[in-house]
């Protein structure tokens, strides 16, 4: 069983902050977030798949010029063949980093121990994230997979993104003060972006009443590393 990839982005200096890393996109998410950028990676199967194999032959044409490689999504803990690939891509040579939303608490105890650092969404406040993924139960599982992240000493970052529609600035507040009780010390908030966004009406309503930058200002002395992505 070899890893479902629905792209591969050849370069990147900001999915992992302060790396060039290569991306490599995994297919499939079980969550229904409306302002997803990346729509097509969220069935099981996607329409243009890259083999693995092909990823590995770029993988080792780039050894040497690059210092990591992302495994993003859709989710990557999805896909029982992530750990495989972890450890192929980290035999080449690579840092190893995860993007994850942190819905399988359990997959992540396996892949934890085979990656550098790991860039965790968290949605919303956990009892609302029905209301963003369209998923019961999604708040549960995301908090457990924050509580794994932040106690397993790998290097980390926690973001959210906001879209004005869903996540009014008080509700950014709390959601950033509890997690700062929960021990999380890196922290961004991220404006949403429309590009990638299937849903029209969520790209129509983003228009912000203040600066998100001002909203940062009021959480920025909770965490040892804040910022906002604007």
């Amino acid at each position: 069983m070899t890893i479902r990839v629905g792209g591969l982005t050849p370069l990147s200096t900001t999915d992992w902050p302060g790396m060039l890393a290569a991306v490599v996109f995994c297919q499939g998410c079980p969550w229904r977030c409306g302002y997803c950028h990346n729509p097509d990676l969220i069935p099981a199967q996607g329409r243009d798949e890259i083999p693995w194999e092909d990823v590995v032959t770029f993988l080792h044409r780039r050894r040497g010029l690059l210092d990591g490689v992302v495994f993003s999504g859709g989710e990557p803990t999805l896909q029982a063949a992530l750990p495989d690939a972890m450890r192929e891509a980290r035999s080449l040579g690579f840092k190893v980093g995860l993007h994850t939303g942190g819905m399988y608490p359990k997959k992540l105890d396996a892949v934890l121990p085979l990656v550098d650092w790991v860039g965790l969404d968290v949605k919303a406040p956990f009892a609302d994230y029905p209301r963003i993924t369209g998923v019961e139960g999604s708040g549960i599982r995301a908090l457990a997979g924050l509580q794994r992240v932040v106690e397993s000493g790998v290097d980390h970052e926690i973001r959210t993104t906001v879209h004005p529609a869903l996540l009014d600035d008080a509700e950014v507040v709390g959601l950033a003060r509890d997690l700062a009780g929960r021990g999380v010390r890196r922290y961004v908030v991220q404006a949403f972006r429309s590009q990638g966004c299937g849903d029209a009406e969520l790209c129509l309503r983003a228009t912000r009443d203040r600066p998100l930058q001002q909203v940062g200002d009021e959480v920025s002395g909770l965490f040892e590393d804040f910022r906002v992505r604007a």
